[in-house]
């Protein structure tokens, strides 16, 4: 019988993109979000490709999928290495113009999310750790997360090395730009 692993790390490249993989990102991806209401499918869509669906597509080489034994999908990181604050792909978030002189230090960025079940177990980490080794080895000096200011999971990203570096207005709230050298 063989030892497999609970949990296995793979890039994108590695893991075929089957409905049940693609329904099992979507359900982690909306299941974590903090917009859980939209005005219909197509508005639901479109935000579905504006904070992940497109680095699926466009980023495929930045992505790690946390697949457990049966092959179910429960977590992944999405990213780029590219600098946002001099991609238009980005432009529509201002606050990236006011980070600027930052992102230009720690150009890649990502999003991560985990099944609810899964939390709490490292799982966060070695996705973070699978993304950063990745980055470094593309030459990237380091990466950034941009997040709600004093939503919980800036703890989690201050205890896998980031360190906050600049707050800025957003959609009547803050966000915190948080960075990790390579």
């Amino acid at each position: 019988m063989e030892n497999k692993p609970l949990l296995d790390i793979l890039p994108l490249h590695e893991v075929a993109l089957t409905h049940a993989v693609t329904r099992g990102l979507d359900s982690i991806f909306f299941e974590a979000s903090g917009t859980q209401v939209f005005a219909s499918p197509e508005a639901k869509a479109a935000f579905r490709d504006g904070w992940f669906g497109s680095y699926l597509t466009l980023n495929a080489g930045e992505t790690f999928l946390a697949i457990d034994r049966a092959g179910a999908v429960v977590g992944y990181v999405v990213g780029a290495l590219q600098d946002p604050a001099s991609d238009s792909r980005y432009a529509d978030l201002g606050y990236f113009r006011d980070f600027a002189h930052l992102t230009r230090l720690y150009p890649a960025h990502l999003h991560m999310n985990v099944a609810p079940q899964h939390r709490s177990a490292g799982l966060g980490a070695r996705l973070i750790q699978a993304f950063a080794s990745h980055a470094a080895s593309a030459g990237c000096p380091g990466l950034h997360v941009v997040t709600g200011a004093g939503l919980r999971n800036v703890g989690f990203y201050l205890r896998n090395g980031f360190e906050p570096l600049a707050e800025a207005p957003w959609k009547s709230a803050a966000v915190v730009l948080l960075g990790r050298k390579l």
